[in-house]
């Protein structure tokens, strides 16, 4: 069984910074990617940043410049620094990855963790 824990959501002001991690843990044979997604409020869950690879990143139009996702491989977690945050960012932060486990290859979600942007 894969599972994926977040951590580091909270409250923090206007032109503040954040640290996002998630976990993989499991039987894991490989991860092709991991990602972090976010869903505000009435709106639809939308891409914040990618990672196949060192190489190989996508960011979401709104956080390029401001977020950056990296990824220890040896533990198997990926984390999100968010820079500049805007009370706009304020959403659920959910991670995501696609892994190779003993059951065959999933896409697997984390339970999310807030992140709120106020003064």
């Amino acid at each position: 069984q894969v599972q994926l824990v977040e951590s580091g959501g909270g409250l923090v002001q206007p032109g503040g910074s954040l640290r996002l991690s998630c976990a993989a843990s499991g039987s894991i044979f490989s991860i092709y990617f991991m990602a972090w997604y976010r869903q505000a409020p009435g709106k639809q869950r939308e891409l914040v940043a990618l990672m196949y690879s060192e190489n190989n990143i996508k960011y979401g139009d709104s956080v390029k410049g401001r977020f950056s996702i990296s990824r220890d491989n040896a533990k198997n977690t990926v984390y999100l620094q968010m820079n500049s945050l805007k009370p706009d960012d304020t959403a659920v932060f959910f991670c995501n990855a696609r892994i190779r486990g003993v059951t065959g290859t999933g896409d697997y979600w984390g339970q999310g963790t807030q992140v709120t942007v106020s003064s």
